[in-house]
C-alpha cells in the first residue's frame, strides 16, 4: 500500500520528528526562519521545505514583515491531532496508574503483607462459611 503525502493531511505532516520539534518551537510566539535555523541547528533549505509542508497542511501560518517571513502555529489545525490522542490517555492514566500502585507496593511492603494476609484470612472465612 503506497504512503500518503506528507503533505495530505497533519498526520502524515508531523510523522516527521523535525517538523515536530519546529512546532514545538513555534509553540510559544512568532519566529523568522533564521531563529528556527539557529535553535534547532538545522540547515536553513530543510526548515524552509518542513515549514512548507507544515504550512500546506495549516499547521503554521506565514506572515510577511518586510523581508522576513514569520512563522506561527495555527493551534486550531492542531485540535484534531490533540483529539486524537486524547483517545488514548485513559489508557495512558491506567498504566501509569499501575506503575504507582507497584511503586507504593514495593516502597511499603510491610503493609502489603498485613493487607495480603487479612484478605487471604478474609477469603478462608467466607469460604469455611458455604
Amino acid at each position: 500500500m503506497a504512503r500518503a503525502a506528507t503533505t495530505s493531511d497533519a498526520f502524515n505532516a508531523v510523522a516527521e520528528p523535525r517538523r515536530r520539534e519546529i512546532l514545538n518551537y513555534l509553540a510559544l510566539q512568532e519566529r523568522p526562519v533564521g531563529e528556527i535555523v539557529d535553535s534547532l541547528g538545522l540547515e536553513q533549505p530543510s526548515v524552509s521545505k518542513h515549514l512548507r509542508v507544515l504550512r500546506d497542511v495549516g499547521l503554521v501560518h506565514v506572515r510577511r514583515d518586510g523581508r522576513r517571513m514569520l512563522y506561527r502555529t495555527n493551534a486550531e489545525a492542531i485540535r484534531p491531532l490533540h483529539e486524537w490522542t486524547e483517545t488514548f490517555e485513559r489508557f495512558w492514566r491506567h498504566q501509569l496508574n499501575r506503575i504507582k500502585e507497584r511503586a507504593e507496593r514495593k516502597s511499603n511492603p510491610s503493609e502489603d503483607t498485613v493487607k495480603d494476609f487479612n484478605s487471604r484470612r478474609k477469603d478462608d472465612l467466607d469460604r469455611n462459611k458455604n
